[in-house]
């Protein structure tokens, strides 16, 4: 090596090791030279061994590494290109799994290579590093990617497999780690104080919250939702929520959060893209795990729609396969009334509006009645509701007119109606006590919203917050009347005459500032009118919009008043005296009446500035332009002072009106502008609310009628009591059934939905045209196949041609002719010397930060961890690759059920006892009898369950007929790294030897993390239709179940060498596959038997098969 550096470098006191790790002891010496010298010198022999791997020449890097093995003064076969690139990254990036598997036997360090593999989404190269990466690892050690240093790692030390697969969306490799056991990421809660987080902030905060950012775009990735989670919608609509809280809390990642936000809310939204029947929207909006479970023909509790609604995922509730469930329900019991001419349509609504008292009364009496039933409709009852309300107003502004007077003068009594008009404390009259009621039925109705929905709730609508607005008013104007009243009655006590003109009255007079409230309750009950228009297509945005207005308001007021309030102080310090003096100018009699008469203009000026209420008050009207100049001309005021006054005077207004409102009109035009731009969007989001809100049972009679009780609340209130005294155990039976049932028909639904979604998304992928990167990896291909062309060639005595690293003829394109030019003049990206050597000489071992962050969520003392429980139990104690050994165990399970399935016609007593041992281990420890009656007992267990399966299927309005031949099912899990594939295939047989294969595309992978039911149904295609059916753990053996991953199925054969393991405890119900092919009977062959089990395997199951605590369902089979 010409460039090679002479002397070794010295530097006192530092001990860190080189970005590049070298084996030979050269290399170890020349380390700390090569990070000083911002040139670092490949030798002719790495130059050409990269050109080489470069090039994809399998044969001249396996002789290079044949030849220099032994001489490592020469050749290291870890060096990097300029690229910071090992020869192992070279032939990922080039997806050359010849050259990776030469590179790995040769003993090249694999570092972070794997990781590279999964960013270069290459699956076969991330399957041979996985299986290399298991074989080299010692237990205990840190991965291969873990002790990479800063210097040379393209990657952070929070990014584990499972997080960069999640981030590339890649569903093969996911799968693939998850099949091996691979744990999920999970971060612990921002406002976590454990130890653990705050050694991460105090050590690097930068990459504390990296970390935390990197999890949680791992954890919205739509693929990991898919394999990872029982319940991806609600698993989506969960996350959506926390990702907004911390969007909310960590306002310098906005950006990243959004961007999490929007990836979740298309993931939910696709799902029901994919929706094909409304028996299959009706199950997927209706199920509630925790509640009472629904069944179809029931009034439709829509539990995943209300929390979609809660957590603000407007794409989601505004899809329109949703919105078409919304209006069926909506206009329910009014048939035909969406085609009706308009006119019509106002006439039936009038009518409806006009009898909201007898269709009240007759709910109150007869809920069962036909008009009682009629009003439990959504539509009816909205329309009953609105029109008592509409009621409610129409007495509020007869009250505001005072009618009861003008009808005392309309009759001629004119004395009657002035003393009306000008007593005090008068008590309410016939308006006024109909204003009363519907007060207090108001009031009682938002108590019981409060009380339903919760407090935190109850204040995310800002129209119940108007309503609390308004019901102080109101509640505020009673009480003062009352007050009124009072003082009235002890004035006449005492032998004082109470009546007296309006005028003399006190300022604060009980009367009069009741007055004030109900003028103001007024108000908000008629502004309250406007959520009404959220039903209407063309009133409904601009409601929205208004309503974004009012809160551009509230933020452009805080600034408005610190503008008003500091101007406002230096003004009234200014001019406080001389309007003192004008305040006794107008007031110079000295009997406190101002004189209007002679001292008009005294009388209106000194109000203007004499104390800083008064002043504020004249800034804020001087923005509408109602305060002129004149009003500085002030008695006794200087020439200088006036001058001074005038200047805060006009700064103020160049910096209100010109600057401040010109903001706020900006503000208001860009909240319009982007209510106008998704006014669709919007509208339907805030008439979801609306109609959702008139689905519920409880509040059926509008106010004042809620009031009073009604039948059927009393037969709750005794059902409950009932209920509560005593509940047989068929009661709970039933429940129980029920609640499996709902389960059942959710878990089907969600698989086909996730199957179809990961199909659609497969083949989105493949619908791309070609790219830049298809080009070259064909250029590499051709430039591959002509260097073993070549190298067959010579070792058959061919002449060809040589090659060597210089030759620039050989490059493929422009960039790899870069590249090779990069390499052979040794261009090298210098460093910045005594920066780095800094750095890395304070730098300790590595630390993996996320690991640490993940180990303590069971510390931590979070609000907010129960969000994704499958996520935060298995990230305890995590392996970020797993093992074959996971995958090989559940591949094994199941067999002999699902032999007897397959071959359920077979004649048991050709079954060979020891064949049923070998299935099983621990049927060898009884005696051969024993195993077949065994056998007999399971095959009438699988029978009875295919058939009641069988119908189940039919229920479901076939939805088994939207699979189609050649697809597979997808199905969730509870457990972590608990994958597993089912793939369906058509089946072909060669005619020589009668056997038979599958095949199934690289990308058509679908995941089982608990056990199943399959059921293959005969279609009219060559293949075979698959309907799934995902198991539920017995109630008895829950709290078991959920601290453990459940055990999943598989559909493959089993391997050749089972490895048996112990019976878990987990308490689900046996899992069933029975499986039709379409072939026809005679070229159908039953699969070979597997050998039996090794005797490690053997030896670790002593149980027999039903000693306590062993599973009889069929897990162990």
């Amino acid at each position: 090596m010409t460039n090679e550096v002479k002397q070794e470098a010295r530097v006192d006191g530092a001990d860190f090791k080189g970005s590049r790790s070298r084996t030979s002891s050269r290399r170890s010496n020349l380390a700390l030279a090569q990070l000083a010298s911002p040139h670092y010198s490949l030798t002719r022999v790495e130059k050409i061994f990269l050109l080489y791997a470069e090039r994809g020449d399998c044969a001249s890097v396996r002789k290079i590494i044949n030849e220099y093995k032994d001489k490592p003064k020469e050749f290291d076969i870890n060096c990097l290109d300029p690229l910071n690139r090992s020869a192992l990254i070279i032939a990922i990036e080039k997806e050359n799994i010849d050259l990776i598997q030469i590179l790995l036997e040769a003993g090249i360090k694999l570092k972070d290579s794997l990781l590279h593999a999964i960013n270069e989404d290459y699956v076969e190269g991330v399957e041979a590093l996985l299986e290399w990466e298991e074989k080299s690892h010692v237990a205990g050690e840190p991965y291969s990617w873990e002790v990479v240093d800063k210097s040379s790692s393209g990657f952070t030390l929070d990014i584990t497999p499972v997080i960069l697969a999640a981030h590339k969306n890649n569903y093969e490799i996911l799968k693939l780690l998850l099949d091996r056991g691979a744990t999920l990421p999970v971060t612990h809660d921002v406002r976590c104080g454990c130890d653990e987080c705050a050694t991460s902030k105090r050590l690097d905060s930068l990459r504390h919250s990296q970390a935390r950012i990197n999890a949680y775009k791992a954890l919205t990735s739509p693929s990991l939702i898919c394999l990872s989670s029982r319940d991806p919608l609600l698993t989506a609509i969960r996350l959506y929520g926390e990702v907004k809280r911390l969007e909310q809390m960590e306002a310098e990642f906005r950006a990243e959060y959004n961007t999490m936000k929007h990836v979740v809310q298309t993931f939910a939204t696709s799902l029901l893209d994919h929706v094909r029947t409304s028996n299959e929207l009706e199950i997927m909006l209706n199920y509630d795990s925790a509640g009472d479970p629904w069944q179809p023909g029931e009034r439709q509790t829509l539990d995943r729609l209300k929390l979609a609604i809660k957590c603000k995922l407007k794409m989601f509730v505004a899809h329109p396969n949703i919105q078409q469930l919304l209006a069926s329900i909506w206009y329910e019991g009014l048939p035909g009334f969406r085609r009706k001419n308009m006119f019509f349509q106002f006439l039936d609504v009038a009518k409806i509006a006009c009898l909201f008292a007898a269709y009240s009364c007759s709910y109150m009496m007869a809920p069962s009645s036909v008009w009682g039933s009629f009003l439990k409709k959504p539509f009816v009852k909205f329309v009953c509701h609105s029109a008592s309300y509409g009621f409610f107003l129409g007495l509020l502004a007869l009250a505001s007119q005072r009618v009861e007077t003008l009808c005392y003068q309309l009759l001629g009594m004119e004395d009657v109606a002035e003393s009306v008009a000008q007593e005090r404390g008068s008590p309410p009259g016939l308006i006024e006590s109909l204003i009363i009621v519907y007060v207090v039925s108001l009031v009682w109705k938002e108590l019981r919203a409060l009380y339903m929905d919760g407090f935190n709730e109850y204040l995310a609508d800002l129209w119940n917050i108007l309503d609390f607005i308004s019901n102080i008013f109101y509640i505020t104007w009673i009480s003062l009347r009352c007050t009124a009243i009072y003082v009235v009655a002890r004035e006449f006590g005492s032998g004082l005459d109470p009546r007296y003109p309006r005028d003399q009255w006190d300022k604060f007079d009980p009367h009069m500032v009741s007055e004030c409230a109900f003028a103001s309750g007024m108000i908000m009950s008629f502004m309250k009118l406007v959520n009404i228009f959220s039903i209407n297509p063309h009133l409904g945005p601009l409601q929205i919009s208004l309503g974004r207005m009012i809160i551009d308001i509230i933020k452009f007021f805080f600034i408005y008043t610190l503008v008003l309030f500091a101007f406002g102080c230096g003004l009234n310090q200014l001019l406080w005296y001389f309007a003192g003096l004008e305040e006794a100018k107008c007031y110079h009699d000295g009997n406190d009446v101002p004189d209007f008469e002679d001292a008009d203009k005294a009388c209106t000026t000194w109000r203007r500035f004499a104390n800083l209420f008064e002043t504020s008050q004249s800034l804020f009207w001087a923005s509408f332009g109602l305060v002129d100049l004149t009003a500085f001309d002030l008695t006794g005021i200087k020439s200088f002072t006036r001058f001074w006054a005038l200047l805060v005077f006009g700064c103020y207004s160049a910096i209100n009106i010109i600057v401040l409102l010109n903001m706020l009109i900006a503000m208001m035009s860009n909240s319009y502008q982007i209510i106008s731009e998704r006014a669709d969007v919007e509208w339907k989001f805030a008439r979801s609310k609306l109609f959702v809100s008139f689905f519920e049972e409880a509040e059926t009679v509008p106010p004042p009628f809620n009031l009073f009780p009604t039948w059927s609340t009393l037969h709750k209130l005794v059902g409950r009591a009932k209920r509560g005294a005593a509940t047989s155990k068929t009661q709970r039976r039933h429940r129980r059934v029920d609640r499996e049932k709902a389960d059942s028909r959710y878990d089907i639904v969600m698989q086909l939905l996730i199957r179809r979604y990961v199909t659609g998304e497969q083949k989105k992928m493949e619908e791309f045209s070609v790219t830049e990167d298809d080009v070259a990896e064909v250029r590499h291909d051709i430039s591959t196949l002509r260097f073993e062309l070549m190298d067959v060639f010579s070792r058959n005595n061919f002449v060809v041609p040589k090659h060597e690293g210089r030759n620039q003829s050989s490059a493929q394109g422009k960039k790899e002719r870069i590249m090779e030019r990069r390499i052979i003049k040794d261009f090298q990206i210098g460093m910045v010397e005594g920066v780095v050597n800094e750095i890395i000489s304070t730098e300790s071992e590595p630390k993996n930060i996320f690991g640490k962050i993940a180990k303590a969520i069971g510390r931590g003392e979070s609000k907010r961890k129960d969000w994704n429980a499958s996520v935060r139990t298995s990230s305890v104690t995590g392996d970020p690759i797993g093992s074959t050994k996971e995958v090989a165990r559940k591949t094994q399970r199941n067999t002999l059920r699902r032999y007897i399935l397959e071959h359920r016609d077979e004649p048991l007593r050709k079954m060979d006892a020891d064949r049923l041992a070998q299935f099983n281990p621990l049927l060898a420890e009884i005696n051969p009898v024993a195993r077949l009656a065994y056998a007999k007992f399971k095959m009438h267990l699988l029978k009875r369950d295919y058939e009641g399966l069988r119908h189940l299927s039919v229920d479901m309005d076939q939805p088994n007929a939207s699979l189609a031949s050649g697809s597979e099912a997808r199905v969730h899990g509870n457990g972590v790294g608990a994958a597993q594939t089912v793939t369906r295939a058509p089946s072909t047989h060669s005619s020589g030897t009668g056997t038979r294969t599958s095949q199934s595309g690289g990308h058509r992978r679908s995941t089982v993390r608990r056990e199943r039911t399959e059921i293959d149904i005969p279609s009219s295609g060559d293949g075979a239709v698959v309907v799934v059916v995902e198991a539920r753990p017995r109630p008895e053996t829950l709290a078991s179940s959920e601290s453990q991953p459940m055990a999943a199925a598989t559909a493959t054969a089993p391997p050749a060498e089972p490895e048996p393991q112990p019976a878990s405890d987990c308490g689900l119900e046996a899992t069933q596959s029975i499986r039709q092919q379409t072939s026809a009977p005679s070229r159908r062959e039953p699969p070979p038997p597997p050998p039996p089990p090794s005797s490690s395997s053997s030896s670790r199951t002593q149980q027999p098969p039903f000693a306590k605590g062993t599973r009889r369902d069929g897990n162990w089979l």
